[in-house]
């Protein structure tokens, strides 16, 4: 299953989610609902803590501010649907500092989402933004998503996916979506944004959807940037970043190749992204504030692609 049909289903309701989820290993609740949170005691996650000051730190932006490096969950979802306690923790032993958690989550009730913030809390690890359908983002639906946001200490509630929308007027009512949640979540400390996918990036009618959702945004609206899907529609990341100063506020380091068979299945790095001026661009104009590695998957197990991805991280970082 695609990350984009993933998400429409989510999109479509939680009957819809949880009936393909369960045959696709992505229902996290129901994966998740007999453990035992009470084990993670400060004994089990002292060694964690030991390998996490200074692991996985970048080099500071213009300003010397340093910027943690993240990881999508959806990058690792069949370890999380198995052991959400278990895959976090692996991460955060990696070397990662913050976390994405992604559609499922929505299902959680607000005392699990209190296990889980104990949980980031243990680790020292930290989760700034969630993904959402685009039904999450109004009326009850973001109600909840508040919640569950202020609770796991989230600050953006990002639309992953707003579904098919083929008009310009389509995109203009997404933009009144994410206008309208941005007026909600502003007096809150919260903030809202949108993730593109390659979709986003192909012109209706002489105009990209993405330009026609940053035109009718107003500047808090975060402009959630994935570089792979940017590349694969033949678009310019540097350019968008430096379009947009101040709004790529995270980046979803997704890299992706146009050599025959690769595609998303390259690691970070082996692709053709030209990381070194995307970083430039996202610190010294677009006002990032945390970077987050997403792998779609690739020809290693999920949990050693998310290390290997890592690893090419902190070497490229600490060489430039």
């Amino acid at each position: 299953m695609s990350r984009r049909t993933f998400l429409a289903l989510a999109a479509a309701g939680p009957v819809a989610l949880r009936a393909t989820a369960r045959s696709k290993r992505f229902d996290i609740e129901s994966s998740v609902s007999g453990m035992d949170f009470g084990r993670l005691d400060a004994a089990s996650v002292a060694p964690v803590n030991s390998l996490l000051a200074g692991a996985g730190s970048v080099r500071p932006d213009s300003k010397g501010k340093h910027i943690p490096v993240g990881l999508e969950l959806y990058s690792v979802r069949d370890e999380l649907a198995k052991d959400l306690v278990g895959t976090v923790a692996a991460v955060a032993k990696m070397g990662y500092q913050v976390v994405e958690f992604y559609a499922p989550y929505l299902s959680w009730t607000p005392a699990y989402a209190k296990q889980v913030r104990k949980l980031l809390d243990d680790l020292g690890i930290r989760c700034h933004s969630t993904h959402n359908s685009a039904a999450a983002l109004s009326g009850d639906p973001l109600k909840n998503a508040i919640e569950l946001n202020q609770i796991i200490g989230s600050k953006y509630l990002i639309m992953a996916s707003a579904g098919e929308i083929q008009s310009v007027d389509g995109w203009k009512t997404v933009a009144q979506t994410l206008t309208a949640a941005n007026e909600t979540l502003k007096p809150l400390g919260l903030g809202t944004g949108f993730h593109n996918h390659r979709a986003e990036w192909v012109a209706i009618d002489g105009q990209r959807p993405l330009e026609v959702i940053a035109a009718n945004t107003p500047k808090e609206v975060v402009l959630q940037l994935d570089v792979g899907t940017c590349l694969e529609a033949g678009a310019d990341p540097v350019a968008w970043i430096k379009s947009n100063p101040g709004r790529i506020r995270s980046v979803h380091c997704k890299d992706w190749s146009a050599g025959e068979g690769k595609g998303y299945r390259v690691l970070f790095g082996e692709g053709d992204a030209p990381w070194s001026k995307i970083f430039q661009a996202a610190q010294s104009v677009g006002g990032v504030e945390y970077y987050l590695i997403e792998q779609e998957g690739s020809r290693f197990s999920s949990l050693e692609t998310a290390q290997r991805c890592l690893a090419t991280w902190k070497s490229m970082r600490s060489e430039s």
